[in-house]
């Protein structure tokens, strides 16, 4: 059986989530973990539209992805479906979905500034935003991984997959990664998480 999807979100957002529900009748999914998303939405082909969520994300990571398949949704009905993706209507309608979750019945107070800065600019994902991945990361179930900013200058660590890599220099923003078995150069996201070998 599946769980219900208020049992996802804090309790102080659940009335607002079901408001928002029930004006645009969507569908929302919640999935096994999948390592490249945490939700994506999508039209059908039926005229309905869909939402997916992964069912692994601590409470308030899982709101603020589900806010933002909404905002998509949102954006597109506004906009119309020529819209960017991730561009300015999809920005506005992501700050304007979130404000009234903004507040200290739903989000823990150390949250709080965190938020409302990401939401000057909402980025396509917040674990660009690595103050703020790192800080929602403490609310989720202990496990092994650790952040590739977080692994030491030529130390190695492994993906999920089995592929080894030896961390490298930071560029601008991402880090540069060398595959052990191949030699190739990757460039990796501060926020990846990946477990340390030594």
């Amino acid at each position: 059986m599946q769980t219900p999807l208020l049992n996802y979100i804090p309790e102080g957002a659940q009335p607002l989530v079901t408001e928002l529900l029930a004006i645009d009748n969507l569908i929302v999914k919640v999935k096994k973990e999948r390592k490249t998303r945490h939700g994506d939405y999508r039209g059908l082909p039926n005229g309905k539209h869909q939402i997916t969520i992964n069912s692994n994300l601590n409470c308030y990571r899982f709101l603020i992805t589900l806010i933002h398949e909404i905002a998509h949704f949102e954006a597109y009905k506004t906009y119309g479906r020529l819209i960017k993706p991730h561009g300015k209507e999809w920005k506005h309608t992501f700050q304007h979905l979130m404000l009234p979750f903004l507040r200290p019945e739903v989000f823990p107070l150390e949250l709080l500034p965190l938020l409302a800065n990401h939401f000057k600019n909402p980025k396509a994902s917040s674990d660009t935003d690595t103050q703020l991945a790192l800080a929602l990361k403490q609310f989720n179930e202990d496990n092994d991984k650790t952040y590739v900013f977080e692994v030491l200058l030529n130390q190695s660590f492994k993906l999920d997959n089995g592929r080894v890599f030896k961390r490298g220099n930071k560029r601008r923003k991402r880090f540069e990664c060398v595959e052990v078995n191949t030699g190739k150069l990757y460039l990796f996201n501060p926020n990846a998480e990946v477990e340390t070998l030594d």
